[in-house]
């Protein structure tokens, strides 16, 4: 199965009028506390990003982890259709050749290398001086053009740029042009730029450069600047702009990809001739999906894809979008992919319909996956009068396969007493051997967990550790299901880069939702020790990337 999108080739259009977008979801916005994804979730991010039709897709780090490895190599096999696969390497011996190890089978492979450059950085970090920083960004962007090719795209971050002394900035961009680098990075690492300087940075890099090298930027939002960064580059001259879904990312997020690209498309007097090959419309699907997976609730007042961003409630307001929705709305909700007219899924619809749905919200399914995912719909519309778009996300991920299901629920059962500690039993299938736990609790969902914990201890080295737990109704309906979404990490991985899964369960029964999503999130954990994915993912948050 291979996923694609029609972008140009790197050599066309990127210039006066193309503005290429490079979206590091995968990589950058995984960096996310909590934002953890297994390969197949990237999987399912990446066939979505195809359908935006993003220029590039930054699928991750390879030297972080076996896990993340493999799952870039997998989207770098699976795009095609004119979308480029990066992977991020910093100018370090083994980082490089693992990332071109990944890449390689990529119809247009992109290695992005980075060293830090801000005497911050050097100092405290690397313990390098300027010299050696410059020598080790020059010789690793020579090894990979001898490597990859005239035609490979090679792009080099100077990390912490906006915060590096001018003239060594200058001198190593002109540097890694010089040798082979034909993308050049800005970051902004720490979000400490503001759009004035910052468009001036980038337009002192493009002088200097001149036409040899396309310039990129990357922007974080720790002061709330980086859209507003980002599209001051895009007007002294950067053609190319590393975004995020729903801004996500380390500490406060990265530019985000709907605010940049709308500005772009709203506001063609401020960027003329300039535009994005995005397709708009499958801008709120990505978020959506984004959103689901990886457990970050988007904000009613986020621009573009919140709950509230075309939502009106001033009688003032309301009587103005009667008469023309012009008076309130700078952008139309279907130019985003909010489509005036919804499919409901209901006992009485067809897999058609539903595999329409699923689409809508971001999922391509095999014909067995439907079938799976469509009896459970249909069973779900039994007991309740609509089956909702949480409904089916949360099945999709129940019946795909992308989670390992080495613990499954055979059965339980819970007493609770005014006053008094709870008591869990739980009967479960463990590496296909059946066990059995009990225990007390502090209410009849601690109880239960706990009941857990006991029947897998015999199997893993370490116990489940509960870092939240949420639940909330799935509609306003007198039906209406509960949803519990919690994150756990393992008793033997603390600390601020500590491997977190978040799990999902969804029921009538709000006991048995929590349960479904602790078992989740469990084998989630479990499926990440068995890959290798625990101790490298940590080790790989030892430096903060650009």
């Amino acid at each position: 199965m291979t996923f694609e999108a029609i972008s140009p080739r790197f050599g066309e259009g990127v210039g006066a009028g193309r503005i290429r977008i490079f979206d590091t979801t995968l990589r950058d916005g995984e960096q996310a506390p909590g934002a953890g994804l297994t390969a197949a979730e990237k999987l399912d991010v990446a066939r979505q990003l195809a359908r935006l039709k993003v220029d590039v897709i930054e699928a991750g780090f390879p030297s972080a982890s076996p896990g993340d490895f493999e799952a870039v190599r997998q989207i770098a096999l699976e795009t095609r259709g004119g979308i480029a696969v990066a992977a991020l390497a910093r100018c370090k011996d083994g980082d490089p050749q693992r990332a071109v190890e990944a890449i390689g089978v990529a119809e247009r492979p992109h290695l992005h290398l980075f060293i830090a450059t801000s005497d911050i950085h050097l100092k405290h970090k690397l313990r390098i001086g300027r010299d050696d920083a410059l020598k080790e960004a020059v010789r690793w962007v020579k090894w990979a053009r001898e490597k990859l090719g005239r035609d490979a795209e090679i792009e080099f971050s100077a990390e912490d740029a906006s915060r590096t002394e001018m003239d060594y900035l200058l001198d190593v961009y002109e540097a890694v042009t010089e040798a082979g680098a034909s993308t050049l990075n800005i970051p902004d690492t720490v979000g400490y730029a503001i759009p004035s300087e910052f468009g001036s940075m980038v337009g002192a890099v493009k002088s200097r450069i001149r036409d040899q090298a396309v310039i990129s930027v990357h922007c974080h939002n720790d002061l709330g600047l980086a859209t507003a960064n980002t599209l001051a580059a895009v007007q002294a001259g950067a053609r190319q702009v590393e975004v995020t879904i729903n801004g996500l990312g380390e500490r406060a997020g990265n530019a985000s990809l709907e605010e940049v690209v709308m500005a772009l498309r709203t506001r063609p007097g401020q960027f003329p001739s300039l535009a994005a090959g995005v397709q708009t419309e499958q801008i709120t699907a990505a978020s959506r999906l984004v959103s689901y997976l990886t457990g970050f609730t988007i904000q009613p007042n986020k621009a573009i894809v919140g709950a509230n961003a075309f939502a009106h409630e001033s009688g003032i307001h309301q009587d103005g979008v009667l008469k023309n929705p012009l008076t309130y709305e700078i952008m139309t909700p279907q130019s985003v992919g909010l489509a005036g007219n919804t499919i409901s899924i209901g006992k009485l619809s067809g897999r058609r319909g539903l595999q329409g749905k699923l689409k809508e919200l971001g999922y391509d399914v095999d014909a067995d996956q439907l079938d799976a995912i469509y009896r459970a719909a249909i069973a779900l519309a039994d007991t309740k009068k609509e089956v909702t778009d949480a409904d089916l996300l949360a099945l999709v991920e129940a019946k795909k396969a992308d989670v390992p299901r080495s613990i499954e629920i055979l059965g339980w059962s819970v007493s609770s007493a005014s006053g008094g500690l709870s008591v869990g039993s739980v009967s479960l299938m463990v590496a296909g051997d059946p066990k059995s736990g009990s225990s007390t609790g502090n209410g009849p969902v601690n109880a239960l967990f706990k009941a857990v914990d006991e029947a897998v201890r015999p199997n893993l080295h370490w116990n489940p550790v509960l870092t939240e737990y949420e639940i909330k109704a799935v509609s306003g309906d007198g039906d209406a299901q509960g949803q519990v979404r919690l994150r756990a990490r393992r008793s033997s991985d603390e600390g601020p880069g500590s491997y977190v899964v978040t799990g999902h369960g969804l029921s009538t029964n709000i006991i048995e939702a929590s349960l479904e999503a602790y078992v989740v999130a469990v084998n989630k954990l479990h499926g990440a020790e068995v890959n290798g994915l625990g101790v490298a993912f940590v080790g790989g948050r030892t430096e903060e990337l650009p």
